[in-house]
């Protein structure tokens, strides 16, 4: 289970959300008998100085592609002008057609109102299913002055109870079709673990 965290600030409350639902995707899963690890975690401000550099685009395109191997992977995002970062947008724009066409996508807004909730499933959903994405259930989106005092869990918890059917039979389609991403195309192969 991967994590792209698309802040212009490193290490964020953004991220430190994204790594939350992360632990507890990967708990959730163990639990439903669909062995998860941690894996990778990309902070899209880490790559900012290469990201309009043309020299730059292998070193994006090579972490976007590591990315796409992971069988779930978070997408988290501030919310700023009522839609996801343009750092986000930005990276993502280096993205080979297809890439996530063989992952579970689990989109993750954090805004400063509970009234900009509806921004994940309205614009960070799409932009997602666009790059081939599977996305179980509604997005997730947080309060900033609840993930700084610790109460989002709760609303992390709640959301979960929605989603996990939806992410198991996901993942398990994705497991008997066996596709994966890899240099620039989806193939179909045989998936051993859950990653």
């Amino acid at each position: 289970m991967a994590v792209l965290v698309g802040d212009p600030r490193p290490r964020s409350r953004v991220h430190r959300a994204a790594l939350g639902v992360r632990d507890v995707l990967t708990a959730a899963l163990v639990a439903a008998e669909r062995p998860a690890v941690a894996g990778q975690v990309v902070d899209a401000v880490d790559l900012a100085p290469v990201l309009f550099d043309p020299a730059g685009a292998r070193v994006v395109t090579d972490e976007l592609e590591s990315l796409a191997l992971a069988d779930v992977l978070v997408i988290a995002s501030p919310t700023l002008r009522a839609t996801y970062s343009g750092l986000l947008k930005a990276l993502l724009d280096h993205a080979p057609p297809g890439l996530l066409a063989s992952v579970v996508a689990v989109p993750l807004m954090v805004a400063a109102s509970p009234r900009h909730a509806m921004a994940v499933d309205l614009h960070l959903r799409p932009l997602l299913t666009e790059l081939g994405a599977s996305v179980p259930g509604r997005g997730l989106a947080l309060v900033e002055s609840d993930v700084d005092t610790g109460a989002h869990r709760a609303a992390v918890h709640r959301w979960l109870t929605g989603v996990v059917p939806d992410l198991v039979g996901l993942l398990d389609a994705r497991r008997r079709l066996g596709e994966r991403y890899e240099a620039g195309r989806t193939v179909r192969t045989a998936r051993p673990a859950y990653e």
